[in-house]
């Protein structure tokens, strides 16, 4: 009976509150935040090196871009769904910086529809942030994006990572001092499966994932890939 209820009740909120496009303030698809105008203008990705995700004019025999075929990565693959450009960058910086929980909703959809089409994992870990970031925000973004995410995939969500110490914002520095911003921020806990992937917003330079991918590989993770909404080119 409840069941029914919650059935009509959605059924009689999008007649009395159609979606509404977050991007344009048109009306949006079925469902959806966003109209279809916009949705044909997002960033989606294209080819890219399946290592890192680097957008790529073309990919080498193996989908490698130049720095990975020289390189070694705990991380085995990495898909994005965007490449970080607008009008995709406006809604993650109002979801992760204004407290736009709606925008993170329609992200977390439209990684469903890349993602969906990936090797599925044994479970997804959400990269965390530190409790004091994390008071100061109020919510952690890359949980935000995983829970709805792994529901429509039907994966399990695993808190298989802690951030230990707090670190500057990444933004911040240069690609040599993310990495040792990040040495030794990340513990793995509990006992995470053989293959799980690691969840995040935005992947830059990739060192925050690579040591979340390190902390995961050394506590016997047999292999990690990483899924992010956006790749910065």
């Amino acid at each position: 009976m409840n069941h029914l209820v919650y059935r009509i009740g959605g059924r009689l909120s999008v007649l009395l509150f159609p979606p509404r496009c977050l991007v344009c303030g048109e009306d949006g698809l079925p469902g959806r935040d966003l109209c279809l105008a916009c949705s044909l203008g997002m960033p989606w990705q294209q080819a890219a090196c399946r290592r890192c995700a680097l957008p790529l004019p073309g990919a080498d025999a193996e989908g490698l871009c130049g720095a990975c075929q020289h390189a070694r990565s705990p991380l085995q693959a990495v898909r994005a769904a965007f490449t970080y450009n607008a009008p995709l960058d406006g809604l993650l910086l109002r979801f992760k910086f204004h407290h736009d929980l709606s925008a993170g909703r329609l992200l977390s959809a439209l990684m469903v529809d890349v993602l969906g089409s990936a090797e599925r994992p044994q479970a997804i870990v959400p990269v965390p942030l530190h409790l004091s970031r994390l008071r100061q925000r109020g919510y952690d973004q890359a949980w935000e994006l995983a829970r709805p995410l792994a529901r429509a995939l039907q994966l399990p969500l695993c808190r298989g990572l802690h951030r230990q110490r707090p670190t500057p914002p990444q933004s911040e520095l240069d690609a040599s001092e993310r990495k040792r911003n990040l040495c030794g921020a990340f513990i793995a806990i509990g006992r995470p499966p053989a293959h799980v992937v690691l969840l995040d917003d935005v992947m830059t330079t990739g060192a925050t994932l690579q040591a979340a991918a390190l902390a995961l590989r050394r506590a016997g993770v047999q292999r990690v890939d990483a899924w992010v909404c956006a790749r910065v080119p």
